[in-house]
């Protein structure tokens, strides 16, 4: 800055710069703003130039970092000022100080206008650059019309143009409707025209902005940009001050380029012609020098090329010239062209017909692993990843498990992860198979994920031809004296279920295998000694009687009984009881039914892996590309789809957390890392009747008194109207005309997302919404995450929440933009104020290209959210239930259309909705009683008590009692449990809620006959 004459500013700068300690610089600033202050109080005095040396000071102030919160309107005033130093720090400062949104840049408008409106070229630039700086809405609509006529004046001077085209840039990307795509394209067509490259520079920067809003409008635009590209790449029109090292003008030719990939094709023949006989020309005419500014220049138009001809999707020939050209540049010294090399090298993989040519350079590739630079064998490790079929597939993976042992440590468990990928989907046999996956595990056991090596058991387990093979594998493996835990869990998991088909080999005796394996427990942590121990028990299951072997095993046992690992105890307990009963120990640990043919977890978790690097094409040609022959295969005899199921009642058998058996299946749910099998029947020895008939069954009556019917499983919108259950979590909107269409069923998300705290909501192929929720008592955390699963990014995107009036609820902002790849969270604070079984509503749109999707989902904050379950003892529980003598508090109902279940099943289901079924209380083996308590603001914690009583002739009916304080809460959790129980029609009406003072009639009394009549009485 020019200090001529501005003395006072120059010995403020250098008392500055003298001060000692932050204090003393503290100090002189404020006595400096206070002489600014007092000066400006007295501005009839201050001439322009007065005023420009304080705005200066103030300037200097603010950028060394303290707040200056007066003199905005000086520096403002100065835009007026009729000579150029005055108004060149009025421009300064005013962008430095004002932001889009500052009530002060109102009064600078019109002075603005002036300018850019004048004829004085020097204060058009400055005007123009203070509305690009700031931009914001209210200098989009009132100066950008008189910024394009800038634009497109011939009387204007290219330096004036070209920052006009700049503004105009900065307006539309703030506020895309001040060009109006209708008259503008036309003027942005007769712009391309343009003989200037300083101008012709700045609107093609416009156009790329533009055409990547809405290119239909633009199509006369085409052309022009193939001439531009022809006048310099091919003409090489260029004055000499725009040719950068012999280059005509690089950065044009550059954005011309990207301009031509937002339209999705050439239709003229001549054009389309004329554009590859230019792409042709750059591609011969590179080549790589010594000068490292003309290889930047020229690469940097190349690879723009090379990403033109891709998008054009050209023939066969030149797209075998570009891999051509990419295999020289992987081969070069210089790092940078390499890593370019790779990474189109990569993107090409997309293309077809050029597979075949890139695996031509698979030694190169594989040369590139080893690089010094880590960022080039990240590019060749996705490459080759690629790139890899069944054709190549042994050796690209015998390479990359060379690699493995030299390779970073931050690379490693991605390097295992695509090598077990490829593995699967491309193995020729699955001996090879299991041969790579115990490779894998044996070099990089501490990088295998458990997902890996629960797959290779999920083969072994549904192929019996694999099974003798994989035991053998994980025996010698077993015979290594160091190997990593996590060979020792899969060997042992597969010895344990195999290992007795080994038996007639040398050394695999059942006591053999047991010493190779027990030798490994004192080198494991806790998480695998129930693995062991299971493997144990399965030994001990197949072995002829061998009191030896028998005794060795017991004594592990007992000595874990009194382990305080839960897990550990609980599995050494129950193994030695079970080992002592014979045939009960073969029927319980049969041998695991095979597992159902699912999808491979791993190529989702390779794309969220990848979900922050710049390309992605790999990981989408892996999951285009056929599965290999290593499908699992499946056991197409099982009654309805399900694995059969091992009879053991309430004792965990070992395997593995997150394996890919159904959930679903009856009898089996996953808990700690096991699968806890429960006996579908009840016990066979009804428990003794203490009381006689005081707690014999209630007979199951009639109808209640008011006739009602079932109610069914509906939840109001946002105005009170029903929706059907059909819908379920999928609310409906307007006529449902959304082309684009839900992947998986929406209602069984929302019903799992009822039971569990964490899941999928929402998925199509664009976004998915997952959920994750925390529950204390009467508030409520859930985490919505939008994922958008897409190179290009979700637009427009809106989520409101219509909660219920029981519910408060505060969505935080979601952002209207989600960028390619990329997942947004969004925190949803809940509040539960009353009992109720209405649902909030989560009202989301957003839009892809030219879908537009609008989805009203419910939202899983359901009555059982705010539950939580809690023991009673026999005296607690009796005397609050006889406190609670009747309607409204206590409510009784005959309930029918129940769906058939074991009382296990039942009692599964109760737990799972946070209600505690307490054994004991009632003898009777086909009642359940249960107890939860419920919170609300209102109600805070309320104690709620239930009783189940079944009619073991006819499982489809029960009575139902319900008790608490609340009668609201006692009439919504009667209703809330018996949705859960019963198929529900899909045609009836939801009944309205009634008030406490006006319940719904309870079941008649039973008969005097009746041998619950008692029970009736005091319960």
């Amino acid at each position: 800055m020019a200090l001529s004459g501005m003395r006072g500013l120059s010995v403020f700068i250098s008392d500055i710069r003298n001060c000692q300690n932050k204090e003393q610089e503290r100090l002189r600033v404020d006595k400096e703003l206070g002489n600014v202050r007092t000066r400006f109080k007295n501005e009839k005095g201050l001439t322009h130039y007065e005023k420009k040396k304080y705005v200066w000071k103030m300037l200097y102030i603010y950028m060394l970092g303290y707040d200056v919160d007066f003199g905005h309107m000086e520096a403002v005033s100065l835009i007026s000022a009729p000579k150029y130093p005055e108004k060149q720090v009025g421009y300064i400062v005013t962008s430095c100080l004002l932001n889009e949104n500052h009530d002060f840049l109102r009064l600078a408008i019109n002075a603005v206008r002036n300018d850019i409106i004048g004829r004085n070229e020097t204060f058009q630039c400055l005007a123009l650059t203070l509305v690009g700086n700031i931009g914001g809405r209210e200098f989009a609509e009132s100066l950008a019309p008189d910024v394009q006529k800038l634009l497109i004046s011939s009387s204007c001077r290219p330096l004036v143009r070209k920052k006009a085209a700049l503004c105009l840039l900065r307006l539309f990307r703030k506020n895309p409707d001040v060009v109006n795509a209708d008259s503008w394209s036309d003027w942005m067509a007769q712009i391309l025209d343009e003989r200037d490259l300083g101008v012709l520079t700045s609107s093609m920067s416009l156009l790329v902005a533009l055409v990547s809003n809405n290119h239909e409008a633009y199509w006369s635009s085409l052309p022009k940009c193939v001439r531009i590209l022809e006048r310099l790449a091919r003409n090489q029109d260029v004055p000499q001050e725009y040719t950068y090292y012999g280059i005509p003008s690089p950065w044009l030719q550059v954005k011309t380029m990207r301009a031509l990939q937002y339209f999705p094709t050439i239709e003229d023949p001549n054009t389309r012609r004329s554009l590859f006989e230019v792409l042709q020309r750059i591609l011969m005419g590179t080549d790589v020098v010594k000068n490292v500014n003309k290889n930047n220049a020229s690469h940097a138009v190349l690879f723009e090329a090379l990403s033109l001809v891709m998008h054009l999707d050209a023939e066969k020939e030149m797209m075998s010239q570009c891999v051509a050209l990419l295999g020289k540049f992987i081969a070069v010294r210089e790092p940078n062209i390499r890593y370019l090399g790779l990474e189109n090298m990569t993107r090409m993989l997309m293309m077809t017909d050029v597979q075949d040519i890139i695996k031509r350079h698979q030694a190169q590739i594989v040369t590139s692993l080893k690089d010094p630079d880590i960022s080039i064998r990240r590019r060749a490790l996705d490459l080759l990843y690629g790139m890899c079929d069944v054709s190549n597939a042994k050796d690209i993976v015998e390479e990359l498990l060379q690699y493995l042992s030299s390779a970073d440590f931050a690379m490693r468990e991605e390097l295992s992860l695509k090598i077990a990928i490829l593995a699967e989907k491309f193995a020729p046999d699955l001996s090879w198979y299991v041969d790579v996956i115990l490779q894998l595990i044996d070099k990089a056991g501490e990088f295998v994920s458990d997902d890996i090596w629960f797959r290779v058991v999920q083969f072994v387990t549904n192929n019996e031809d694999l099974q003798p093979y994989a035991a053998l594998k994980a025996k010698e493996y077993l015979d290594k004296p160091a190997i990593h835990e996590t060979m020792v869990r899969v060997s042992a998991y597969i010895l344990g279920e195999y290992s007795h088909i080994l038996a007639r080999r040398p050394g695999c005796s059942p006591k053999e295998i047991f010493s190779c394996i027990h030798e490994k427990l004192p080198t494991v942590s806790t998480s695998t000694i129930p693995i062991l121990l299971s493997t144990y028990a399965k030994i001990l299951m197949h072995t002829q009687p061998d009191p030896d072997l028998q005794n060795q095993i017991w004594a592990i046992f007992r000595k874990y009984e009194s382990c305080i690992d839960v897990e550990i105890q609980q599995r050494a307990v129950e193994y030695l009881e079970l080992s002592k009963k014979g045939a009960v120990l073969r029927d319980v640990l049969a041998e695991m039914p095979k597992f159902p043919e699912r999808q491979s977890a791993l190529i989702k978790k390779a794309v969220e892996t990848e979900a922050d690097t710049a390309d992605q094409s790999a990981i989408k040609l892996r999951a285009q590309q056929q599965t290999s022959n290593a499908l699992v295969v499946t056991n197409q005899h099982l009654t309805n789809g399900s694995p059969p199921v091992n009879q053991l009642g309430l004792v965990k058998i070992p395997t593995m957390s997150n394996v890919d058996h159904s959930s679903a299946d009856e009898g089996v749910t996953q808990a700690n890392g096991t699968l806890t099998v429960v006996d579908p029947q009840p016990s066979s020895t009804p428990s003794p009747d203490l009381l006689g008939d005081l707690l014999s069954p209630l007979a199951i009556e009639g109808p209640p008194a008011g006739g009602n019917q079932v109610d069914t499983n509906l939840v109001s919108d946002a105005k009170g109207a029903p929706m059907p259950p059909e819908a379920l979590a999928l609310a409906p909107v307007e006529e449902q005309t959304n082309t684009v269409q839900p992947i998986g069923n929406i209602a069984e998300r929302f019903h799992a997302l009822c039971l569990k705290d964490s899941g999928v909501l929402y998925e199509d192929p664009y976004i998915q919404i997952g959920i994750k929720a925390e529950w204390r008592a009467h508030h409520g955390r859930l985490v919505l995450f939008w994922g958008n699963k897409n190179t290009a990014p979700l637009v427009s995107v809106r989520a409101i929440v219509l909660p219920p009036t029981h519910l408060k609820m505060e969505l935080s902002l979601v952002p209207e933009t989600i960028p390619p790849r990329a997942q947004v969270q969004c925190p949803l604070e809940v509040i539960n104020l009353l009992p109720s079984r209405d649902l909030a509503v989560l009202d989301f749109s957003y839009m892809f290209g030219t879908h537009a999707v609008n989805v009203k989902l419910r939202l899983p904050a359901v009555l059982n959210k705010f539950l939580q379950p809690i023991t009673v003892t026999a005296e607690e529980f009796f005397l609050q239930w006889r406190s609670l003598s009747g309607p409204p508090l206590k409510l009784q109902e005959v309930v029918r259309g129940v769906r058939p279940m074991p009382l296990l099943e039942m009692t599964n289901l109760f737990s799972s909705l946070q209600l505690m079924v307490c054994p004991g209380l009632d003898p009777n083996t086909n009642n359940l009683v249960v107890s939860t308590t419920f919170y609300s603001e209102s109600t805070r914690a309320m104690l709620c008590l239930i009783r189940i009583e079944t009619d073991p002739a006819d499982r489809t009916q029960l009575r139902m009692t319900v008790a608490s304080g609340d009668p609201t809460l006692t009439f919504e959790l009667k209703e809330f449990i018996k949705e859960q129980l019963v198929s529900i029609p899909t045609t009836a009406p939801r009944p309205a809620t009634p008030t406490p003072s006006q319940p719904r009639a309870a079941s008649p009394p039973p008969a005097a006959s009746d041998p619950g009549a008692l029970l009736a009485g005091l319960l």
